[in-house]
């Protein structure tokens, strides 16, 4: 049996704001409780309609752990995002820490790089003025970026570009790295390169990343937990830990673990 399928309260429904952080013991990084977040939408005669967006989604972030935010397209993870990092604060719940305090730092889609900025220049401004004279070479040499500090944008791939978000977030020596969908749209070796980095860089630092993706076969390659949530309002359904160490994932463990988070949850994970 996989691991995700040997987790005893894993097929269970979990209580609307119980604290995972109880069965592991550690103090989290962060706690999220969204009770519920209500959109108003412009309806029929210029009038407005309530969509909830989420409803009773509760987790916990523990350090040096990665783990993936799944569920389907329109479900709710972008707004649980917006959330966690205090860009929406008109919701019912907390979030605890305060954001501004947990030492957060965000890679989107989109690396957001300045093009008339060099890559060096790029990450140094995103840190504090007081901090960007400060020696990068280590998280450089790290990521591969060594030779095209001088570079512009332009001149890089997409998986070369994603590389300075993530050494822009990584030079804030974040607590916790928030990805959204941080592979999509790269080739295979591109993706599984940064990937890669994502691993090497919790292991160095002992950074906690909360990852949104739709790519199940990744989450089960890199998370260490696997938070499971409904189509709209998001509602989680189960957080799932993957405890076999991520070298010992083979290519029939991670197939066997997706048929049986298939037939566990069909309406979130495709077989």
């Amino acid at each position: 049996m996989s691991a995700a399928g040997a987790e005893p309260a894993a097929g269970a429904e979990p209580a609307v704001g119980a604290e995972p952080a109880a069965l592991g013991g550690a103090a989290p990084l962060l706690t999220v409780r969204v009770d519920r977040k209500v959109y108003a939408k412009r309806g029929g005669k210029g009038g407005t309609e309530a969509v909830e967006a989420v409803s009773g989604l509760a987790f916990d972030l523990q350090a040096g752990e990665i783990t993936c935010l799944i569920g389907p397209s329109g479900a709710g993870k972008t707004t649980t995002l917006r959330i966690l990092l205090g860009l929406d604060r008109d919701f019912e719940g907390a979030v605890t820490p305060e954001p501004s305090r947990a030492g957060m730092a965000m890679v989107f889609q989109d690396p957001r790089l300045l093009p008339w900025r060099s890559i060096e220049q790029n990450v140094r401004l995103g840190l504090p003025r007081a901090e960007r004279a400060r020696d990068l070479d280590d998280l450089f040499t790290s990521l591969g970026l060594a030779p095209w500090r001088a570079h512009y944008p332009g001149a890089l791939s997409l998986g070369m570009q994603r590389r300075v978000a993530l050494a822009r977030a990584l030079a804030l020596e974040p607590r916790i790295l928030v990805l959204d969908e941080p592979f999509v749209s790269l080739d295979d070796a591109a993706a599984a390169s940064l990937r890669a980095l994502v691993v090497e860089a919790v292991a160095r630092s002992g950074t906690s990343v909360l990852m949104v993706t739709h790519n199940v076969a990744e989450a089960i390659e890199i998370a260490d937990r696997l938070l499971l949530v409904s189509p709209r309002p998001a509602r989680l359904l189960a957080s799932l830990p993957l405890d076999r160490p991520r070298p010992e994932r083979d290519r029939a463990w991670a197939d066997e673990t997706r048929r049986s988070l298939a037939v566990r949850f069909p309406g979130i994970v495709a077989q």
